[in-house]
Order: structure tokens, then C-alpha cells, then sequence
């Protein structure tokens, strides 16, 4: 029997410090296992990102559809995304888990004016639209291509007939095939751990281990007050009902949302908890649950946003306030474009280091490698709080659309 992903990574993270710990710098020798899977990683990001967010926008349809169910999904789903990366900015600024570690990976290589100036948060918007998008790819400037991407799918829903189909079509094929590749790379990621865990002990000792502890921590803390604080406040605030009944009614899609760490694969059992179970309408569940199981992720935006800082900290740099702006703003564009697959998060948080100017630290891979060998359990209670967030979602928007049956068996 083969064993699932999580045991191969754990079995992986094993072996590679096993090895590093007999080998001690003769280990380095496996290094470029992991500088291969990293690079494979980033070979997919423009193209994922270009596809996925398109394809997103292009398929709500008619762009009336962005009327007043629709602006007030989004609001909501801006609300609850910029909620969580806020705490986990705060979570990690307080708790500090990178500071202190000592990594030796060639850091004089790096030039820190290599790191984002933002000149300030009209700088960002500015430099958010691209004057050339093909040279924005070709730069991987992640801000312009997301910009780009939602402007394009948005033009495409203002188009009809054969066009229209065209195009839609297209860029959902682009996406399939790029989900293709991205499960290829993915299925290689025991490979790359080895690698990166053998370089990591080898190189910096215990102190990473340590901090990674500590970024557990910090995101499991961030992703609780997210899911049984939060949510629920927000939850009662609109519809005045007890959030309990929401939990009960919604147990078994949050059961099989851990299980699987995939939003997609969940939907099936979220929309039917969330129609029989909670009482909303299939109008407003047909629309607000695959949108939300697409662009509304709040677990993964908190993930990407800690997860950015602390390897700054790990690093060695303090961030500005505005450079931790550029992360907020990025983390919840990059968040929307993640795919509802498991470790979808992995490769999203190469677009948040990019935007701060990280993304090419020659430490920033190996402390990245360090973070994804513990992903497993972080991921599932992510999937966990992104469905919750979702279906709390669909019971606010069906009481402001005067659904009266909500919760009638609990």
C-alpha cells in the first residue's frame, strides 16, 4: 500500500536528518535536491497564477453576477481574509519565532538593497498596474500579474458568444494543465525535503529546528483565535445566532475539510451541510460556496503572511512597516489565487517573498524546505478554518437575503 504524502515527507524529514547528523558537511553533497525542487516550485508560479486567477473571474459568468449578492460576498470574503492575515502579522511581530536563528548559507551573497521599497502605500498601488504585462511576467512581478490577471478575467465576462467561450474555455484548460504540473512537482516534494533537511542541519544546526517550532506555534495560535474567536464574533454580529449551532450544523464538511486539506474536494460536503444542514437556499450556496472554495482562503493568507515574516526574522531583517504592508496586500492577492488543493499555500508563499525582495535570499529556500516538512498538520487545520470561513459566509449572506429557515434543527 503507498503511503500517503504527509508519512513520505515526515519518513523524508527523518532520513534527512539521520544522514546530515552521520554525513555532518559531507550532506551538502544532496543539496541540489532540494535547490531542484525549489526551482521547480518557482518555474510554476506566473503561469499557476496567471491561469488560476483568470480562469477564477472568467467563470463567475455574466458580470452581472458581481451585483448585490456578489458585492456582498466579496466584502465579506475581504473582511474575513484581511482578518486573518492581520493576526498573524500581529502574532508574529509579537512572538518573534525567527529571531535569533543563525543560518549559515552564503547570506554575504546577498544584497539587501535587493529588498522591496515600497515608497509607500500609494507607491504600491501604483506599481500594482503594469505598463507591459508580458514584461511584468517575464519579471515575475506578482503584484502587476495578479492586477492583470483579475482585470482580464473581468474583460472576459463582459464579452459574449464565441468569444467569450473561447477564452473561458482556454484559461480553465491552462489551469487544468498547470494543476497537472503542479501535482507532478508536489509528488516530488519527499525528494526535495530530503535534500533541504540534509542542508539544513548540516549547515545551521538546531536553531532552525527550534524557530520552526515556535512558527508552529505561531500559526497554530493565529489559525485558533481565526476559526473559535473571530469568525464566530463576526458570525453573531450579522445573524444574532448562537455560532454553536453553526459549528454542529457544520461538523462533518469540517471533519472531511482536515482529512483531505483540500477546499475542492471538500465542496461536495460543505454544500450539502450548508443547504440541509444549516437551510441555505441553493441559490445563495451555489454561488457563494465555490466562489468562496476559490478566492476565499483565510487560512492560507495568515500562513503566507507569518510565514513571510518569520523567515525574514530568521534572516536577519526588520521590515518596515511598509514592507509588511506589501506583504498584507500581497498575501490576500495571493490568496485568491491559490488553488483548493492541499499544499496550494507551498507554492503561493514564493510570490509573497518576492514582493518583499526575498524570493531569490539564498536562505530563504532552505528555511522554506524546513517549514514544508511540518506542513501537514498546519494545512489541514488551514482547510479547516478556509471552509468554516466559507459557509459562515453563505448564513450571513442568506440572513441578509431574508432566509428565514436557518439553523431550524439545531
Amino acid at each position: 500500500m503507498k503511503l500517503k504524502l504527509h508519512w513520505q515527507i515526515l519518513i523524508a524529514m527523518a532520513l534527512g536528518i539521520i544522514f546530515a547528523l552521520i554525513a555532518g558537511e559531507k550532506a551538502l553533497v544532496v543539496a541540489p535536491l532540494g535547490t531542484i525542487f525549489m526551482r521547480l516550485l518557482k518555474m510554476i508560479i506566473v503561469p499557476l497564477v496567471l491561469f488560476s486567477i483568470t480562469s477564477g473571474v472568467a467563470s463567475l459568468g455574466d458580470s452581472r453576477t458581481l451585483g448585490r449578492m456578489g458585492l456582498k460576498t466579496f466584502g465579506y470574503y475581504f473582511l474575513t481574509s484581511i482578518s486573518a492575515i492581520v493576526i498573524g502579522l500581529l502574532l508574529t511581530n509579537l512572538i518573534k519565532p525567527g529571531v535569533g536563528v543563525s543560518i549559515d548559507t552564503g547570506v554575504g551573497s546577498f544584497d539587501p538593497s535587493n529588498l522591496s521599497n515600497s515608497g509607500g502605500i500609494l507607491g504600491i498601488l501604483i506599481r500594482m498596474i503594469p505598463t507591459n504585462p508580458v514584461q511584468a511576467m517575464a519579471e515575475g512581478n506578482m503584484l502587476s500579474i495578479i492586477f492583470w490577471s483579475i482585470a482580464f478575467g473581468f474583460g472576459i465576462t463582459r464579452l459574449d458568444g464565441k468569444p467569450k467561450e473561447i477564452l473561458t474555455n482556454f484559461f480553465n484548460a491552462g489551469f487544468e494543465a498547470m494543476m497537472k504540473i503542479t501535482h507532478g512537482i508536489i509528488f516530488l516534494l519527499p525528494i526535495g525535503v530530503f535534500g533541504l533537511i540534509s542542508k539544513a542541519v548540516a549547515s545551521s544546526g538546531w536553531d532552525l529546528f527550534r524557530a520552526v517550532g515556535m512558527y508552529m506555534v505561531t500559526i497554530f495560535t493565529g489559525l485558533t483565535i481565526h476559526i473559535f474567536i473571530l469568525l464566530p464574533l463576526i458570525f453573531w454580529f450579522f445573524t444574532r445566532i448562537n455560532p454553536l449551532k453553526h459549528f454542529r450544523a457544520m461538523a462533518p464538511a469540517m471533519a472531511t475539510a482536515f482529512s483531505t486539506s483540500s477546499s475542492g474536494a471538500t465542496l461536495p460536503v460543505t454544500m450539502d451541510c450548508v443547504e440541509n444542514n444549516v437551510g441555505v437556499s441553493n441559490k445563495t450556496t451555489s454561488f457563494v460556496l465555490p466562489l468562496g472554495a476559490t478566492i476565499n482562503m483565510d487560512g492560507t493568507a495568515l500562513y503566507e503572511c507569518a510565514g513571510v515574516i518569520f523567515i525574514a526574522q530568521a534572516l536577519g531583517f526588520d521590515l518596515s512597516f511598509a514592507q509588511q504592508f506589501v506583504i498584507v496586500i500581497t498575501a490576500f492577492l495571493a490568496s485568491v489565487g491559490a488553488a483548493a488543493v492541499p499544499s496550494a499555500g507551498l507554492v503561493m508563499i514564493f510570490i509573497v517573498l518576492d514582493a518583499v525582495g526575498l524570493g531569490e535570499h539564498p536562505g530563504a529556500a532552505l528555511i522554506v524546505g524546513t517549514m514544508l516538512a511540518v506542513d501537514r498538520p498546519l494545512d489541514m487545520y488551514r482547510t479547516m478554518v478556509n471552509i468554516t470561513s466559507d459557509s459562515i459566509g453563505a448564513a450571513i449572506i442568506a440572513k441578509s437575503e431574508g432566509e428565514t429557515d436557518l439553523y431550524k434543527n439545531y
